[in-house]
């Protein structure tokens, strides 16, 4: 495992992480005691990172995470998401006292007295432009409820704006290979900044994994199934925007670029940490295979220039027209 400095926060990251949404729902049907093992196995092979929300499985994530804590010895990072409880989702919803229950009921899901690193959970546009929202996690922090914050977005132009505010460490965006935007001008303002990047959504909701094809069938309540359009959240969280047809064409056009011993999903993570500005992919992991497929990526060798230049001329003719403005 390779480890980078997150942000300003003086922690040093597994560059594999464990994105926890999947064993939480909204994934198609899962399975404690399979989701516990592959937290187990996560920390045996050197990740220290651990992604989470409120909302994945109603705070059952969280949970599972805590009773993780409770049956190792290790220390590790775990980062939660706040704000998508709000019904209706608008920024007014993120005042102090919203906010504050937020944080109090992830504590008690956690089981623990301070969150080690709290996101705004994919805002409205609007949040990013008020500041008393960032005075509250300023105030949380002071309080000792968090040690550190950082912004969960949908769109660069809202990571651009977010880290204007000095309190932000981290900003956790879409990046893969068929989300290239955020290294257009976002890695070099948050490098500059000396703000973390986490890489989410790493595998394009599987579609980078290699094992889904037109004959896959996603079980009702596999957010694969029912948010292609956008019903449920915002459509790039869905095999990254794109439509399942070009995702499909485009894994295809990936496929011979793929250096033999190695898996689709292990180039595309390699791939994504080529960049010095992400500190950590965050894959999920419902079984422990995943997750050991997922810790092969972070000591592969570096991506050679001709492999790097063939990727972005992909991405170009099947993703580009079709997501680089949106997000």
């Amino acid at each position: 495992m390779q480890y980078r400095e997150l942000g300003r926060t003086g922690w040093k990251v597994s560059t594999i992480s464990f994105g926890a949404w999947a064993i939480g729902g909204t994934w198609g049907q899962v399975n404690d005691e399979e989701s516990m093992a592959a937290l187990h196995r996560a920390l045996d092979l050197g990740i220290n990172f651990f992604d989470t929300a409120d909302v994945y499985g109603d705070g059952h994530s969280e949970r599972l995470i805590a009773r993780l804590r409770k049956e190792r010895s290790e220390p590790f990072y775990v980062a939660t998401k706040a704000g998508r409880r709000l019904s209706p989702h608008v920024a007014e919803g993120y005042n102090r006292e919203n906010l504050t229950a937020f944080v109090e009921r992830s504590l008690r899901n956690l089981n623990t007295e301070v969150l080690d690193l709290l996101q705004l959970h994919c805002p409205p546009t609007p949040v990013y432009y008020l500041p008393e929202v960032f005075g509250v996690l300023d105030d949380l922090v002071r309080a000792g409820k968090l040690r550190h914050y950082g912004v969960s977005v949908e769109k660069v132009e809202e990571a651009l704006k977010a880290i204007e505010f000095p309190g932000v460490q981290t900003v956790q965006i879409i990046y893969n290979i068929f989300r290239q935007r955020p290294a257009e001008l976002l890695f070099r303002e948050t490098l500059a900044r000396r703000v973390g990047i986490l890489a989410r959504v790493p595998l394009a909701s599987g579609l980078l994994s290699g094992g889904i094809s037109r004959q896959t069938r996603f079980e009702a309540d596999d957010h694969r199934s029912f948010n292609r359009e956008g019903a449920a959240f915002d459509k790039g969280e869905t095999f990254s925007g794109l439509d399942f047809e070009s995702g499909l064409a485009a894994v295809e056009a990936l496929r011979p670029l793929v250096p033999a011993g190695q898996t689709l999903a292990q180039f595309a993570l390699r791939w994504i940490l080529m960049q010095q500005a992400v500190t950590c992919a965050i894959p999920g992991g419902r079984r422990p295979s995943q997750v050991e497929d997922n810790v092969r990526s972070a000591d592969l060798p570096p991506l050679p220039d001709a492999t790097m230049q063939a990727v972005g001329a992909i991405y170009a003719q099947y993703a580009k027209p079709l997501v680089h403005h949106l997000w």
